[in-house]
């Protein structure tokens, strides 16, 4: 009779090329941690020291403004992108008209298509309409660009979807209306929540498009960051983006907790 001896194998090279990915990425986290804690401005370590978090919350208004409106906007057009790419997902999966696969194709373009072009041609329409640049005009790029990600995310989840409960739910007599908002929402909410997160995300951190179609008193945290280049960005702002990590991965470990209590419960 053969016997299996398991020998334990050290780290293999897919395992080493991970790790140092994951250390290369948090390494910048941990320098912003590191600085906005120095009593410096400078890149020289003088002490450790909160002023900057003292700055932060009594000596930067125009930074909490900008921070404000980046809020505002993520929150908004994520909501808005949540709700038509969700219902444009299950519209798509649950009729068949004709130009289907073309309105699927379409739906992408903004997701593949470089920032850049985006912005230029959200300001040309807006110019052409003659539509102020201010928040609104954000709102609808931000909400244009977020669209797709929430689309694919919910046709994702659509795919795996059992289709037979909602055959289920006709039998037992319940309308479209009623098999939708009692059987395909509660299934695809992981979805919808994941691409929420997704939308707020890069809503946050959008540079390039917001650059093209903002106005007079409309700008975010990234357009206050990049003004600040030029004379040279304040430890401020590293320990607004301390504040930031936090409540990000606060975020993510509740998400994380949440989709594990309705995984359990389905």
């Amino acid at each position: 009779m053969s016997t299996y001896i398991h020998k334990k194998k050290g780290p293999s090279f897919s395992s080493t090329i991970l790790l140092f990915t994951i250390i290369f990425l948090f390494i910048p986290l941990f320098v912003v941690t590191f600085f906005s804690l120095n009593s410096s401005k400078g890149m020289q370590w003088e002490g450790a020291s909160l002023i900057w978090y003292k700055k932060l919350i009594f000596d930067s208004p125009s930074l909490w403004t900008a921070f404000r409106n980046s809020l505002i906007i993520a929150l908004s057009s994520s909501a808005t992108a949540v709700v038509l790419g969700s219902l444009a997902a299950v519209g798509i999966k649950w009729y068949r008209f004709k130009g289907k696969s073309y309105i699927t194709t379409v739906s992408y373009l903004p997701m593949v298509l470089p920032e850049v072009i985006i912005g230029i041609s959200m300001l040309i329409f807006f110019s052409a309409v003659k539509i102020r640049l201010g928040m609104f005009t954000i709102y609808v790029a931000h909400t244009t660009f977020n669209l797709p990600f929430v689309f694919m995310l919910v046709t994702a989840r659509l795919d795996e979807f059992d289709y037979s409960t909602v055959e289920a739910a006709r039998d037992l007599g319940a309308n479209e209306r009623q098999t939708l908002t009692r059987v395909i929402i509660p299934s695809i909410i992981p979805a919808v929540l994941s691409g929420f997160l997704m939308c707020i995300t890069m809503s946050l951190e959008d540079f390039v498009i917001t650059f093209f179609v903002s106005g007079p008193g409309s700008g975010t945290l990234p357009l206050y960051v990049y003004s600040m280049i030029r004379y040279g960005v304040s430890p401020v702002i590293n320990a607004l983006s301390f504040v930031m990590i936090l409540g990000t991965m606060l975020i993510a470990f509740s998400f994380r907790r949440f989709l594990k209590v309705v995984a359990a419960s389905s």
